[in-house]
């Protein structure tokens, strides 16, 4: 399983990485080895208002469907049109090209409030077992 140094995490298994005032979002290694094979995707708006913490879409899978988290407040500014037609992105690059959506953060917030760190990422997979 792979947990990218560089990023940060949520305890619902998406990733984040901060740019400036820019968020891109995903989901980990961890969390697509979980699911299985994915097959559908549904990604907030752009232009929609996100919450940290709240549901703000859907990933299938051939196992279930899981509802996707944002890390982050803000608007959505892009999304990963790419899978719409290859969902399965997802489980072949998690952390490149399975991206699936793009935030700016809203003013004030600070960037990683109630993030994971790598190594607290790691640890709380190993403990879920």
């Amino acid at each position: 399983m792979s947990v990218p140094a560089e990023l940060l995490y949520t305890p619902e298994h998406e990733w984040v990485a901060i740019d400036g005032g820019t968020a891109t979002i995903g989901i980990t290694d961890y969390a697509t080895q979980a699911l299985g094979d994915v097959v559908y995707v549904s990604l907030p708006a752009v232009g929609a208002a996100v919450t940290s913490g709240e549901p703000c879409g859907e990933v299938e899978s051939t196992k279930s469907v899981s509802d996707l988290y944002s890390p982050v407040d803000g608007e959505v500014v892009e999304i990963n049109e790419e899978l719409d037609d290859d969902p399965g992105l997802i489980n072949a690059e998690p952390y490149g090209l399975g991206w699936m959506f793009r935030v700016r953060v809203t003013d004030g917030q600070a960037a990683g409030t109630g993030l994971l760190s790598p190594t607290e990422y790691d640890a709380l997979t190993k403990s879920a077992g």
